[in-house]
């Protein structure tokens, strides 16, 4: 019994102590299990080389953008390569009717449904109080055909009737509509227009239905500038009757004063009265960025053609007021039979070229007086060269048709100058960047006595390198301006790197962009080093510190301008229009809307609009870029769904 006893207390005993061990066995088990997951996990992030992806990037990494002068599809680009520990167990692709998986895939037309899924949700949200402020607006009518070339500052039929003088063609000045008169309608585009012809080969050919104009084709000057074949224009390379070939024109200049330097000194250039913009279209393959401008004149469409072939341009005119860009903007200015008297006005309009001349910069002059030997010709040779000499201007070279004078460097040859020689140093609190609505002044602007301006680098070091004059631009910071300019150069190239991944920027075929709140252009710079193959006109709005000597030192390109005002440009000639804090800043100012039908009026067919700006705004531009029948769409930014700024992306359809 005392055996019994004993085998069924050591039974329960036995009971006792196995159940413990068992709970003690499996919670090791586990916590081994998952501590082999947890190192996994974290040994996985740290090893591996995928670079972090912005939100908008993973909210839209499952679809592809449409391009816009194609209807072919569109196939992904190609995946990261795996690293070691990826390939053990991740892997992703179409699995075939073989049950093989494949990455050789073909993605299909955009399929506007799968972006309800990761677009910005009101309810989610608690935005129902913006979107409850939001006016409604009816669909904006079509213009009358009349108005297709409408350039709304030119084109004000009642204020030019009011000019008395013709002296100064102030038919060509800048007249804009008074509050309420402007453009309340849809600009509309010719008959049986086209998506534009992509670059480079838009260089040599565009579409005649984009532009049908004959004006020029039929002008004896330009016949040999410009041609219609079937339903194209063909642009030569710049021969004329006394100029040969840009390309050759171009070498004799760099032969003639090899200190150009073509694409390193020499990065950005001004030409002025610049036909079609071949000069400048040539220079591209020279790393040279240039900036053509001229009149609506009796040739009134060249900078049209000039836009239209992708080439940098924009409508100016020398008349009475200052242009507007900065002061040493340009390492060069070009003028070839711009058909100006440089002397007249005791040198008036060439003082406005010293004034945007680069220190060390050229002035190149391309003109009959040059190599004619008619009295009245040579008299205004004789003109010009007293002109430039009082200005300090050196002769670098004259050769046949081209004379090249060089800026000094200093103001130690204008202190030199005998007393009373004309024209004389403007007065040390003329600000040569004061320039939106300012009228000429015959006077040489001053050269800063710190240098800046003249001592930038080279390109392309200069586009990151922070130029000198960041410290002379009005703003809050002080100490720390260096650190901002690194910071804005590494924010854009974040949001253009989504933007080239997520929207496919590289396949849209986008050549004319614009930045409409440039800052320190790091938007321009981004699409440069990611190799978007466009060009940037950088705008600095009257209404913020005024950043373009900077963007300038940058080696790009820019222009001052009063968005409560319509832009001097043709319709139809951007491709993509990027917005950035514009709206938020300027709604107190000006109409937003009449700023969207401007939009409207400057983006071709089948370009977009990239709009960033606080909730507060950007509810109602998507209304009304609706009632313009833009294709929007709305995202977070890389700040969350909680952020007060959204994405507004439209699409102004053909």
């Amino acid at each position: 019994m005392f055996t019994s006893s004993s085998a069924a207390a050591d039974n329960n005993l036995h009971g006792v102590t196995s159940t413990p061990s068992f709970i003690k066995i499996t919670s090791i088990f586990l916590l081994s299990f998952s501590l082999f997951f947890i190192f996994k996990h974290f040994s996985f992030d740290a090893t591996s080389t995928t670079p972090t992806t912005s939100l908008l990037e993973r909210q839209l990494s499952f679809f592809p953008a449409t391009t816009t002068n194609s209807t072919s599809k569109v196939p992904f680009p190609p995946p990261p390569p795996p690293t070691p520990r990826q390939q053990g167990f991740e892997r992703t692709g179409i699995v075939d009717q073989t049950g093989t998986m494949t990455e050789d895939f073909i993605v299909g037309e955009f399929d506007e449904s799968l972006i309800q899924s990761v677009m910005v949700n009101e309810s989610d949200y608690q935005l129902e109080n913006y979107k409850e402020k939001v006016v409604k607006v009816d669909k904006f009518r079509v213009c009358d055909s009349s108005t297709i070339d409408y350039i709304p500052c030119l084109d004000n039929m009642e204020a030019n009737s009011r000019s008395n003088s013709s002296e100064k063609v102030e038919k060509y000045q800048r007249n804009c509509p008074q509050v309420g008169k402007g453009l309340d309608c849809l600009v509309p585009r010719p008959k049986d227009y086209k998506l534009h012809i992509p670059w480079p080969k838009s260089r040599d050919e565009v579409w005649y239905d984009n532009i049908p104009q004959t004006n020029l084709v039929e002008d004896k000057g330009c016949r040999n500038l410009i041609s219609r074949q079937g339903d194209k224009y063909i642009f030569s390379d710049g021969r004329t009757q006394n100029i040969c070939s840009a390309n050759e024109h171009l070498d004799q200049i760099s032969k003639m004063a090899p200190d150009i330097a073509f694409g390193k000194r020499t990065r950005i250039a001004l030409d002025i009265g610049c036909g079609m913009a071949s000069f400048g279209a040539y220079l591209m393959e020279r790393n040279v960025t240039t900036l053509s401008i001229a009149p609506t004149d009796v040739h009134n469409n060249q900078i049209q053609f000039a836009l239209e072939r992708g080439v940098p341009a924009m409508v100016a005119s020398l008349v009475t007021r200052r242009l507007p860009y900065p002061s040493q903007g340009f390492d060069l200015i070009h003028c070839s039979s711009c058909g100006i008297n440089w002397a007249r006005d005791d040198g008036l309009l060439l003082l406005e070229l010293n004034r945007m001349l680069r220190a060390g910069g050229y002035f190149i002059w391309t003109a009959q007086p040059v190599y004619e030997h008619e009295d009245n010709l040579l008299d205004q040779w004789r003109a010009m060269e007293d002109l430039t000499s009082s200005m300090c201007w050196e002769l670098v070279e004259k050769e046949g048709y081209i004379a090249i004078w060089q800026k000094p460097l200093n103001n130690s040859c204008y202190l030199s100058r005998d007393s009373g020689v004309q024209p004389s140093l403007c007065e040390a609190d003329n600000n040569p960047d004061n320039i939106w609505h300012v009228n000429l002044e015959s006077c040489i602007s001053r050269l800063p006595d710190n240098g800046y301006g003249a001592n930038v680098t080279n390109w392309p070091a200069r586009l990151h390198y922070p130029p000198d004059r960041l410290f002379s631009i009005k703003m809050d910071a002080e100490k720390s301006r260096k650190e901002i300019y690194k910071a804005d150069s590494k924010y854009w190239n974040e949001i253009v790197s989504g933007y080239v991944n997520v929207f496919h920027l590289k396949d849209m075929g986008v050549r004319n962009v614009m930045d409409m709140k440039a800052g320190y252009g790091g938007f321009a710079a981004a699409l440069h080093d990611l190799k978007v193959d466009c060009w940037v006109m950088n705008v600095v709005p009257t209404s913020g510190p005024n950043t373009l000597p900077l963007i300038y030192d940058r080696g790009l390109i820019g222009v001052m301008h009063d968005w409560c005002e319509p832009f001097e440009t043709y319709p139809r000639t951007y491709d993509l229009l990027n917005a950035v804090a514009l709206f938020s800043a300027e709604r107190k100012r000006c109409n937003i809307t009449n700023m969207m039908l401007e939009m409207d009026r400057i983006l071709r067919p089948g370009g977009r609009a990239y709009i960033r700006d606080t909730i507060s705004v950007i509810y109602q531009l998507q209304e009304i870029a609706k009632a313009m029948r833009w294709v929007t769409f709305m995202f977070d930014t890389d700040e969350g769904p909680n952020s007060t700024w959204k994405l507004l992306t439209c699409e102004k359809r053909l």
